[in-house]
This record gives C-alpha cells, sequence and structure tokens, in this order.
C-alpha cells in the first residue's frame, strides 16, 4: 500500500542506461520508501494515498553530492587574491597557507559554531534539490579534531532533512606538529586516528590525498590497508595536479571513487574499470583553479567507468555551493552529455558513496528522495546558469 502518490508527472527515473525518461508518470512511496515508478497506465489505484497533481513537472532522483568538505572554520578569500595576483597553490601551501591554515581556524572552532557556519552552506545545496551529501572531515588534522569535525557533520544530518555520509580524510596534509615528518604523521593516521574512528562509528569510508603537496602512494597504501583493517571503504583524491597512479592505487585497494583525475592516465582508468571504482569530477575545482589540462573523458566512456559529479565544496579551490552550476560545468568544461551530467549528480553519485542499493534513481525499493522541477526539458537543468527551477523537494516520502 501507498500513502502518498505523485501523479501527472514526466520522470527521469534513471534506470537502465539513460534518463529513464516517462512521460506520463506515476511516483507512489510508503514509509519512506518508492512502492512504484513508472507509467500512470501500470500504476495501481491505491485510494486512501495521499495525491500531489505535479502539474507535468519533471521529476528526478533527489540529487547527490558526493564530494564535499563542507565543515571547516574560517575562509580563504586572501588566498585567492594571491592566486589573482600569480601565486600558485603549491605555493601558497608552502608558505602555510591552503590546507593548513583552514586547519589553524577548524581547530579554533567549537563543533557547534562549525555545525553553524556549515548549515548555510548546506541549505544552498538543498534549495537545488540535494538529498544526500557527503562530507569530509581533513580540516583538524589531530584525532580530537578530526572527530570534532566528524560529530559536527553528523549534526547536520539532524538539523536538515538529509542523508549524510562521512569520510575520515585525516591524510589530507601534514600538520605543524609533524612538519617535515610525514611518514611520522601517517602512522598517526593508520595506527591511531583510524581505529579511533572507526570504533567512535563516525566515519562511513576513509580518504587521502595522494599529490606532490599530499601523500605519496606508498604512504596512501598504508592509509588504506588500515582502513581495510578497521572494515571501512577508501576512496582517494587522485590525480589532481600531477600523475602519480593513485588512481591505479585507489582501484586495487577497491576503492569506491578516485576524485578529481585530470592527470589521469590509460592504466588508471584500465584499472578503475576493472574495480568498478567510480570517477568523481569536479568541475568547480578545475574552474577555480583555472586548471587547462582536462580529465581523460573519452577514456572513460569507452572503458565503461561510471562518471560523478560533486560539488568539492571547499574554502580553498571550489568555494561552490551549486550543483546545478556543477551541471554546466560538467557540460562546458568536460564536455560531459546531458545524460552524463544528470546521471552523474544521481545513479553514479550514489554508486560513489556505496549507495545505490538504497539512492540515486526511481524505482521500488529505494529511498523516495525526489526532486521536482518546473522544467519542460530535462535538458534545462544542465543548460541554464544561475537559474533554479526548482519546484519541491522530497526526502524520505515527506
Amino acid at each position: 500500500m501507498a500513502n502518498r502518490v505523485w501523479c501527472n508527472a514526466r520522470l527521469a527515473t534513471m534506470v537502465g542506461e539513460g534518463l529513464g525518461t516517462v512521460e506520463d508518470g506515476v511516483v507512489a512511496a510508503a514509509n519512506g520508501q518508492i512502492v512504484f515508478a513508472g507509467p500512470a497506465a501500470a500504476a495501481p489505484r491505491w485510494a486512501d494515498a495521499e495525491t500531489i497533481d505535479c502539474g507535468r513537472r519533471w521529476i528526478t532522483p533527489g540529487l547527490i553530492d558526493c564530494h564535499t568538505h563542507l565543515v571547516h572554520g574560517g575562509n580563504r578569500a586572501g588566498e585567492f587574491a594571491l592566486r589573482l595576483e600569480g601565486a600558485s597553490y603549491e605555493e601558497i601551501a608552502r608558505a602555510g597557507g591552503g590546507i593548513v591554515s583552514t586547519m589553524r581556524a577548524t581547530r579554533a572552532a567549537s563543533e557547534a559554531e562549525l555545525v553553524a557556519t556549515a548549515l548555510p552552506r548546506l541549505d544552498a545545496l538543498l534549495a537545488e534539490g540535494v538529498t544526500a551529501v557527503e562530507i569530509k572531515s581533513g580540516y583538524g588534522l589531530a584525532l580530537e579534531d578530526e572527530l570534532k569535525m566528524l560529530r559536527a557533520a553528523r549534526a547536520l544530518g539532524v538539523e536538515r532533512d538529509v542523508r549524510v555520509a562521512t569520510t575520515f580524510l585525516g591524510a589530507h596534509a601534514v600538520p605543524p606538529e609533524f612538519a617535515g615528518d610525514a611518514d611520522g604523521y601517517i602512522d598517526e593516521v593508520a595506527q591511531r586516528m583510524i581505529p579511533e574512528v572507526a570504533a567512535s562509528g563516525l566515519a562511513d569510508a576513509v580518504d587521502a590525498f595522494c599529490e606532490g603537496i599530499g601523500f605519496t602512494p606508498t604512504q596512501t597504501a598504508r592509509v588504506f590497508a588500515a582502513a581495510a583493517r578497521h572494515g571501512l571503504p577508501v576512496k582517494l583524491h587522485a590525480e589532481q595536479l600531477s600523475a602519480l597512479g593513485g588512481a591505479s592505487l585507489a582501484a586495487r585497494s577497491g576503492a569506491l571513487s578516485a576524485d578529481h583525475l585530470e592527470h589521469a592516465d590509460e592504466d588508471d582508468v584500465t584499472a578503475m574499470a576493472a574495480a568498478g571504482t567510480v570517477a568523481v569530477l569536479l568541475p568547480g575545482a578545475f574552474y577555480f583553479m583555472r586548471e587547462t589540462r582536462h580529465p581523460p573523458i573519452a577514456a572513460l566512456r569507452a572503458a565503461g567507468v561510471p562518471i560523478a559529479l560533486a560539488t568539492d565544496c571547499n574554502p580553498g579551490t571550489s568555494p561552490l555551493t551549486s550543483p546545478l552550476l556543477v551541471l554546466n560545468m560538467a557540460a562546458t568544461l568536460f564536455r560531459l552529455t546531458v545524460v552524463e551530467a544528470l546521471r552523474g549528480m544521481t545513479v553514479n553519485a550514489a554508486k560513489a558513496l556505496g549507495a545505490d542499493a538504497e539512492i540515486g534513481t526511481l524505482e521500488p525499493g529505494k529511498a523516495c528522495d525526489l526532486a521536482i522541477w518546473s522544467i519542460e526539458d530535462p535538458a534545462e537543468l544542465v543548460y541554464r546558469i544561475g537559474f533554479n527551477p526548482l519546484h519541491s523537494r522530497v526526502r524520505n516520502g515527506r
């Protein structure tokens, strides 16, 4: 039995290979789960259900932002000004800016302050149809501060009706306490922090920053091994600024996703395809950092690697809270198609979180997370800039 039905709608179910469109569609939910999504002609009759006439609007799965750093202290507008004057990301980081500057602000903030400052960023995502969001730690870089970030991230899912997936990113940068001793810090992450994080139940996955200004593949592998010992899946910031083979390492480690990928090569793509590792592309960071090297889109397509999209909302390289702008950026900067872009923030984003059995498509058994749009064509969600056609957002059938 359904207790709520959305009718007179057009559906983009994301089931199958394309958009899974249904011109005269119905979605029905019971106890927060979809019990029917398909043509009105095939829909059962639910005499006692609340019925919502959608006026021929389009329904998609709720959007999923599968890579964010929503919780942090301070901002880095000053560094943005320096980059406009010619300083590089690496120069700023080596001079004490970058991630470490956000670390100082995050350590100084209380858990309540982190929640309060993150809420406006989260609200901006929800206002554009997001029903699930991943939030990383990584600006505490000490056990108690990392746990504080993860608690704040979980609290956001209490303050707002949104699914929150949390990721422990302790291996984001070397903190001042371990200056010149990256291996020592990786020991701290692998031997102390990951066991404590796992015991706390505050993290759904583990991530690392495998990069010349971050951590080597060997150090990253130690983080992954510790995560595996404690039953936590992994993902990776890989191949953003240089080619270190991080994406291949992620794939060999069974990672849910490898993210950024501007410098990924054919070997990386082959490994990801074999492992089922999702490619999470982050056009906001590409744009904000004025990058010129594109991710290997054609190779990813040819190999059948699922492509997801996310805002990468963070204070240093992607202060972006518009998933709709991400859709447009993915099309204009990376030449993704409308179908690829929309699947990138629904079904493939769900895969990047390891949650595709629960969210990401409109089909029975999935959570009834919907975005209802006042549009005539799904392409409008990718085509238009600075325009939000969201009519309503439904989370768990509400």
